[in-house]
């Protein structure tokens, strides 16, 4: 058994605790049991088939038949620790460069701002002059593209005659700096559904992962879907060294719901590296604050889950407005612009860059910014 393979898993049945034992009847007729994550298995019948042709090929046996059973959670949950292990130490072949911080940004549902936070993040880091990654993992609901007012369709090149094909991003300049960006509203009209099923939906994402010339970035960002589903359990099989970025409203019950996002990438091994609360309160003309959405959440999300709260972003009409015009309210100045910058710094502490090359005369440039001097043209 240890010559089958899970095809999701990428490991074999017997180390994966999917292989139950097995009883030799009279005349070479061997039952096999094994247990699946669940009953319902898309790949069951796969499995079926590969145990049968495995064991069928030993000498002395005349008939397979595959029993198969739900594993109990206690048997999932030992199956997902040693999945996610395994993962970290084979994650998948990308262009993403070593020194990229990469962060996931995740929420536990839908309708807290977590793109707009993610669009916004991506102009206040590329205004500091960096170069950043977009990825939009939200397949079947992507939005990035109408929020940074980008249109026309990815592209595919060769580095070289004899490389293969990969995907050039989407640029768009901010300040000093640019954002590259990879989303499903490039191929595919922003009217039309993407009826996928979760094992697409993540295999979309990994084709974004490895087939995308992402070149040199210093941080890539994931627009993660909403929820704790087939997406983000593949993407930290496939990005192990991603970090998680969790997304809140005030109130208590996306507080609550959010919480499981951060459950999930711990039980992935990604580290939390902080919260950010959205839509924590409007201040109108008149210097009165309301706490639409109640107040808090995001302190309290941060205290259970032992993160750093790292910015909280009130409600500004700017936002939603940039968002629909392709200007993020990050590049457009007020007081949303103001509270991404102090997003931005907080990022930049708790994920800060990995220069890995070129180190010495980037600390120097560093040096001679901080003394209001020129960088050495060199």
């Amino acid at each position: 058994m240890l010559g089958v393979i899970d095809p999701e898993l990428g490991d074999n049945l017997v180390d994966l605790g999917m292989y139950q034992g097995a009883d030799i009847g009279i005349g070479g007729e061997v039952s096999v049991k094994i247990a699946l994550t669940t009953a319902g298995c898309p790949l069951r019948a796969q499995i079926q088939r590969d145990v049968e042709q495995r064991i069928g090929s030993l000498p002395g046996v005349a008939k397979v038949k595959v029993r198969t059973s739900e594993m109990t959670a206690d048997q999932k949950q030992s199956l997902m620790a040693r999945a996610r292990q395994k993962a970290r130490e084979n994650p998948v072949a990308t262009d993403i460069p070593a020194r990229t911080r990469v962060l996931a940004v995740s929420s536990g549902k839908g309708g807290v701002g977590k793109s707009s936070v993610t669009v916004n993040l991506a102009a206040a880091l590329a205004a500091r002059g960096l170069t950043v990654g977009l990825l939009d993992a939200d397949i079947a609901g992507f939005s990035v593209p109408r929020m940074l007012g980008m249109e026309g369709s990815l592209a595919t090149s060769r580095a070289e005659p004899d490389r293969p094909l990969k995907i050039q991003p989407m640029t768009k300049t901010v300040g000093r700096g640019a954002v590259k960006v990879v989303s499903m509203g490039f191929l595919s009209r922003e009217d039309e559904a993407i009826m996928w099923r979760g094992l697409i939906l993540n295999r979309g994402v990994q084709h974004f992962l490895e087939d995308v010339a992402w070149g040199d970035l210093d941080y890539l960002l994931v627009d993660m879907p909403p929820g704790t589903g087939d997406v983000q359990m593949g993407l930290a099989r496939m990005l192990p060294r991603a970090e998680t970025l969790i997304v809140t409203t005030p109130a208590l019950a996306a507080q609550k719901v959010a919480a499981r996002a951060a459950d999930m990438a711990r039980k992935g091994y990604l580290r939390v590296a902080g919260v950010i609360e959205n839509m924590s309160g409007f201040v109108c003309d008149h210097g009165r604050r309301y706490d639409l959405f109640g107040s808090g959440g995001g302190e309290r999300l941060a205290a259970e889950i032992g993160a750093p709260l790292l910015a909280t972003i009130p409600i500004e009409p700017e936002v939603s407005a940039g968002g629909d015009a392709g200007t993020p309210a990050a590049m457009a100045g007020g007081e949303a612009a103001k509270a991404f910058e102090q997003l931005a710094d907080a990022v930049l502490d708790v994920a800060p860059l990995v220069e890995m090359r070129d180190c010495t005369a980037r600390v120097l440039d560093a040096v001679r910014h901080q003394l209001g001097e020129a960088p050495d043209p060199s």
